[in-house]
C-alpha cells in the first residue's frame, strides 16, 4: 500500500536487546534460564519461570526472538529520545513478562524496559495499554513508581486472563495512584469505550502531562478475536491515535495481542497509517496483486464497519462502564487534584 515510503518515515532493522538493558528489569537467573532452554537445557527452574508451557513454548530460537523482538521497541525508544515524533514496532507490546516469569506469550517485557530507558530522559512518561488483557507486568515494573504512569483498559479479570487489573490496584508508596486500571465488561463496544477513555485518560493526560507516551494497542480488543469476548471496531484505534497525536507528546506503539491474523494485519496497518497522518478513508477499497483487503463480513479495505450495539448490550454494558469509571475516578483521581465523581 506504500505505507513505509516517504521522506517523512523509514523502516529501521532492529537489534537484539543488551543484557545489561535486560537486567534492568529482569533477574540474571531468569535471562540464563531462558537462554539454555532456548539452547536445549531446562530443567525444574524453567518450569518455575513458566517456560514449556502452552503459551510460552521452548523452541531452539527463543531467546533471539525474545531479544530482537525486545531490541525493536527500545530502537523505537532511542528514535524518541533522538526527536522522531512517533515510532511503531508492532511486534512489541509483551507486557505480561515478569521480572522472572514467562506467561501469557510474553518472555521479555519490551514495554516496561522501554519506558525504563525513557524514563531515565524523562520525568514523566506515561504508558497507555489498550490491549484487551491487563498488562500487569508493566504494572509491577511501576507500582510504587511515579515517574511512570500506567493506564490499562482491558476485559475485566473477571472473565479474562490475568485475572488482575481492578481499579482498587492503584500503586503502593511513591505510585500510590499512577497504576491506573480500567476494567471494560464482555462485548463493550465503540462507544462505550471510548466514553471510558474520554473520562478517564483525557483527563490524567492533561494533569499528569507525560512528556513521552508509549501506547500499547493490542488487537485482541476487536470483535472476532478468539480469546476475548470485545466487540470494538478498529475506528476504535483512529479515534484514541488521532487524540493522542493532537497532544503533540512523542509517541511510541508497539502491537499486542491479536489472534485473528485478518483483522489484526488490517488493524496495525490502519494504526500505522493514522500514525502517518492518514484517516485510513482512503484505503476503503485498496488492494494488493489483486486481493482485495477484507474481512469475513466487511469488503471495505483497512476501516472496519460501524457495529451498532443492540439495547440489552448497550445496558448491560453502559453500567459496567459506568461502575468501572466511577470506581478508578474515586480510587486515582485524587492523587491528581482531580474530581472525584
Amino acid at each position: 500500500m506504500g505505507l513505509l515510503n516517504g521522506s517523512d518515515r523509514r523502516e529501521l532493522a532492529p537489534r537484539p536487546a543488551p543484557r545489561a538493558v535486560l537486567e534492568r528489569f529482569h533477574t540474571p537467573r531468569y535471562l540464563d534460564t531462558l537462554a539454555d532452554a532456548a539452547a536445549g537445557h531446562m530443567d525444574h527452574t524453567g518450569l518455575f519461570m513458566g517456560l514449556g508451557t502452552p503459551d510460552c513454548p521452548v523452541f531452539k530460537d527463543l531467546y533471539a526472538y525474545a531479544t530482537l523482538a525486545c531490541g525493536a521497541t527500545l530502537l523505537g525508544a532511542e528514535q524518541i529520545l533522538g526527536g522522531a515524533p512517533v515510532a511503531f514496532n508492532p511486534s512489541g507490546g509483551y507486557h505480561h513478562a515478569h521480572r522472572e516469569r514467562a506467561t501469557g506469550f510474553c518472555y521479555l517485557n519490551d514495554v516496561a524496559l522501554a519506558c525504563m530507558v525513557l524514563a531515565d530522559r524523562c520525568t514523566r512518561v506515561m504508558f497507555l495499554d489498550i490491549d484487551v488483557h491487563h498488562g500487569d507486568g508493566v504494572q509491577e515494573a511501576f507500582y510504587a513508581r511515579r515517574d511512570v504512569m500506567t493506564v490499562s483498559f482491558h476485559e475485566t479479570g473477571k472473565t479474562l486472563f490475568p485475572g488482575t487489573g481492578s481499579p482498587n490496584e492503584s500503586g503502593a508508596d511513591a505510585g500510590c495512584g499512577f497504576s491506573v486500571n480500567v476494567p471494560l465488561p464482555p462485548h463493550t463496544y465503540d462507544e462505550a469505550f471510548l466514553r471510558a477513555f474520554e473520562a478517564v485518560a483525557v483527563p490524567l493526560l492533561d494533569t499528569y502531562a507525560p512528556e513521552v507516551i508509549v501506547l500499547e494497542i493490542g488487537a485482541d480488543m476487536l470483535a472476532g478475536d478468539p480469546l476475548a469476548h470485545m466487540s470494538l471496531t478498529n475506528n476504535v484505534y483512529v479515534d484514541v491515535v488521532q487524540q493522542l497525536l493532537a497532544c503533540g507528546i512523542p509517541l511510541l506503539v508497539t502491537g499486542g495481542g491479536g489472534y485473528n491474523v485478518e483483522n489484526t494485519a488490517r488493524a496495525w496497518a490502519l494504526v500505522w497509517a493514522t500514525l502517518c497522518g492518514d484517516s485510513g478513508d482512503d484505503h476503503m477499497m485498496a488492494g494488493i496483486g489483486g486481493v482485495m483487503l477484507e474481512s469475513t463480513d466487511w469488503l471495505g479495505g483497512l476501516r472496519d464497519r460501524v457495529r451498532a450495539p443492540d439495547e440489552t448490550q448497550r445496558t448491560a454494558v453502559d453500567a459496567a462502564v459506568d461502575q468501572s469509571i466511577a470506581a478508578v475516578k474515586a480510587t486515582v483521581f485524587p492523587h491528581h487534584g482531580l474530581p472525584a465523581e
